[in-house]
């Protein structure tokens, strides 16, 4: 009767053991299974952003360049205006020089 005894916790033990590393390699298993599709899923994402990316540095390239032109142009503009301030000023003065000696001229109605 003790063998019969024995046997019963034997099997229960063993069937405990063997739950137990089911469970184990489920586990093991279910956390491979995540490491590999998160490495996927890196994967898939850096493929569906590679194309929007080098359009966005495209478009950076193309902002910098007009940010480029509108400095050169800015200062171009600068000195066009500088340059037509200076050319009004010497207009000015020639304006009034001349109404100056047109007002020295004697008058022929009073003469």
């Amino acid at each position: 009767m003790e063998a019969a005894n024995v046997s019963p916790n034997i099997n229960e033990s063993s069937e405990m053991d063997f739950s137990e590393a089911i469970c184990d390699l489920t586990s093991a298993r279910n956390a491979v299974h995540g490491e590999v599709e998160a490495a996927g899923a890196g994967i898939l994402v850096r493929r569906l952003s590679e194309a929007p990316r080098r359009e966005i540095e495209e478009l950076i390239g193309k902002l910098e360049t007009f940010l480029e032109k509108l400095e050169t142009d800015g200062v171009r503009i600068q000195a066009d205006i500088e340059e037509y301030a200076q050319l009004n000023q010497r207009a000015m003065q020639l304006t009034t020089i001349v109404a100056d000696s047109v007002g020295k001229l004697p008058n022929p109605r009073l003469g």
